[in-house]
């Protein structure tokens, strides 16, 4: 049975994949593994690591693709790539089936078993197959760095014979996963952290790291039963709005991480917030891609506002792409292993399985 991967849009990613130490990984569970020439060259990787350990390299992708019987990528394959999978082949990646769900309606109509990684239920057998949680870690600690990169001042508290240079105050929105590795960098770099999400569960694991938690007054618990943030009320939105109008006036840094599956991502800086907060200041929204969480947010761009920046990125995972082609690749390993019928070498769609029936698009 063989394993293959082919190139993504390297303007949009630049993660892989099957990274070496993976593909050996499969070759010990007794799968053949096909990459094309130069699959992971951009990340300083050249074809000959993969050849020393037996995986096949070959020139043309349409070769590799009507030879797999899985193929793992990060996105959705473009349309003349998707055109050469065939029946019973399986594709598995993040492959965004809000936004593409005619593209995949067609692939499934050929009875090709695509599985969609962001779709795994939030159990204890998933843990180690969570994209969305190895992705979204790295996510928090880059965006951290960028916005800090991007402040005029320094971060710690500062005490020299000339005086004393009082610590950045940073807000965090959102305390998911990359809210909390967020927090978690900020601090560790000297900033006073402050923190909000609609999930009020999020209040103890703020607090561990060192934030301060700001609770909206008689707010809810707007959790999902998977762990996600839900839709928040009017209500709701309108006290988070007064709270937020007031300590942004005395914040330094946002990172805006707030997003619910499938939807756009919710407004949560107005406007008139951005007004009032200090010249200088710095918002980087993780958002971006989802349209934002603040009035103005511009995936790639930046869009200074009376002083302040407002900054997000389609991909900023692209800028850690090897660590983050590391833990994605572990993650598809561990998925495909559940996957696959080793005594009968062939992949096993056990929609008995949670994590099979969950990401099955059917």
């Amino acid at each position: 049975m063989r394993i293959v991967s082919v190139l993504e849009n390297q303007k949009i990613e630049k993660r892989i994949a099957i990274t070496p130490a993976i593909a050996k990984k499969y070759l010990e569970l007794g799968l053949e593994v096909a990459l094309p020439q130069n699959y992971a060259n951009h990340l300083g990787i050249k074809d000959n690591i993969y050849t020393e350990i037996g995986v096949k390299i070959f020139k043309e992708e349409k070769e590799i693709i009507n030879s797999a019987d899985v193929i793992v990528q990060l996105g959705l394959p473009a349309d003349d790539k998707s055109s050469l999978i065939k029946e019973n082949q399986t594709l598995i990646g993040i492959l965004d089936p809000y936004n593409n769900k005619a593209k995949i309606n067609d692939l499934v109509k050929k009875k090709i078993n695509i599985l969609s990684l962001e779709l795994l239920p939030r159990i204890t057998r998933a843990q180690s197959m969570d994209i969305l949680s190895s992705q979204a870690n790295l996510a928090g600690y880059k965006a951290v760095l960028e916005s800090f990169a991007n402040f005029g001042k320094a971060i710690p508290m500062m005490m020299t014979a000339a005086g004393t240079i009082p610590a950045a105050k940073v807000l965090v929105v959102g305390a998911g996963v990359a809210g909390l590795q967020a927090i978690a960098t900020a601090k560790r770099m000297g900033a006073i952290v402050f923190a909000t999400d609609v999930r009020m569960a999020s209040k103890e694991q703020v607090e561990s790291l060192g934030g301060k938690f700001l609770t909206v007054e008689g707010g809810e618990n707007l959790e999902t039963e998977g762990g996600y943030a839900k839709e928040a009320t009017d209500d709701f939105k309108k006290k988070q709005e007064e709270l937020l109008t007031e300590t942004l006036k005395k914040i330094d840094i946002v990172i805006c991480t707030a997003l619910i599956p499938g939807r756009k991502a919710p407004v949560i800086i107005k406007e008139t917030m951005i007004s009032n907060m200090q010249a200088g200041s710095i918002i980087y929204d993780l958002a971006a891609i989802q349209g934002g969480n603040t009035a103005f947010t511009e995936a790639d761009k930046v869009i200074d506002k009376n002083g302040v920046k407002i900054m997000g990125e389609s991909n900023i995972l692209n800028k850690l792409a090897t660590s983050a082609s590391n833990l994605y690749a572990k993650n598809v390993l561990n998925f495909v292993s559940n996957l696959y019928d080793k005594e009968n070498n062939k992949i096993n769609i056990n929609l008995e399985d949670e994590i099979i029936e969950k990401t099955l698009i059917k």
